[in-house]
C-alpha cells in the first residue's frame, strides 16, 4: 500500500529523513515542471526547485494535514517564484539603475521572443497573475476549483482569469497578424 503524502509530510516534519527523501523523489519532477512554467528558463527552474527542495524541510512544520500536500507544495512553488523574481529584480534594480535595467530588459524581451515560439512569448507577456493561473490550470491540468484552493482565490476568479487570459491571447495575435 503506497503511503499517502500527508502521511509522509508528517513523519518527515517529524524528522523522518527517509520520508522526506521518498517524498522528495515522488514530487520532484512536478516541482521541477511548475517551476519551468513560472520562469521560464531550464537553469533558473533548476536553481528554484532546488532551493524549494532545501527549504522544504524546515517549512513542512507550517503544512496542515487538512489540505492535500500536492495544494500545499504549489503554493510553496508559487511563493519561492515569486520571492526569487522580486529579490533578481531588486539586485538589477540597485546594480544598472532603473533606465539600464529598462532599456537591457526589453533586449532580453526581444532575444525571447525571437528564440522562442509564440505561445511561451505569449504567455511572458501576461501579467504575474494569469500566467500563474495558466501554469496550474492548463500546465499541471488543475481544475478551476484546484488552482482556487492553491492560490487561495474563489473559483469565479479562475473563471474570471482564464477569459482574461485569452482576450490577452486573441489581442496579441490580432497584434501579430495585422
Amino acid at each position: 500500500m503506497k503511503t499517502s503524502d500527508e502521511a509522509l509530510a508528517q513523519a518527515a516534519s517529524d524528522g523522518d529523513s527517509e520520508a522526506f527523501g521518498l517524498l522528495a523523489r515522488r514530487h520532484y519532477d512536478r516541482l521541477f515542471r511548475l517551476s519551468w512554467r513560472l520562469t521560464g528558463h531550464k537553469a533558473d527552474a533548476e536553481d528554484l526547485t532546488h532551493d524549494i527542495l532545501a527549504a522544504l524541510p524546515a517549512k513542512l512544520r507550517s503544512f496542515r494535514s487538512d489540505a492535500r500536500f500536492t495544494t500545499w507544495l504549489y503554493r510553496v512553488t508559487l511563493n519561492a517564484a515569486t520571492d526569487r523574481a522580486r529579490k533578481a529584480q531588486r539586485r538589477r534594480a540597485a546594480r544598472e539603475g532603473w533606465g539600464q535595467d529598462y532599456t537591457r530588459r526589453a533586449a532580453e524581451a526581444a532575444d525571447a521572443a525571437q528564440a522562442q515560439d509564440w505561445l511561451t512569448t505569449a504567455m511572458r507577456a501576461l501579467p504575474a497573475e494569469l500566467r500563474e493561473t495558466v501554469a496550474l490550470t492548463l500546465g499541471e491540468d488543475l481544475t478551476q476549483a484546484q488552482a482556487a484552493e492553491v492560490m487561495g482565490l474563489s473559483e469565479g476568479t479562475i473563471a474570471w482569469r482564464m477569459s482574461e487570459v485569452k482576450r490577452h491571447l486573441r489581442e496579441m495575435a490580432t497584434e501579430e497578424a495585422g
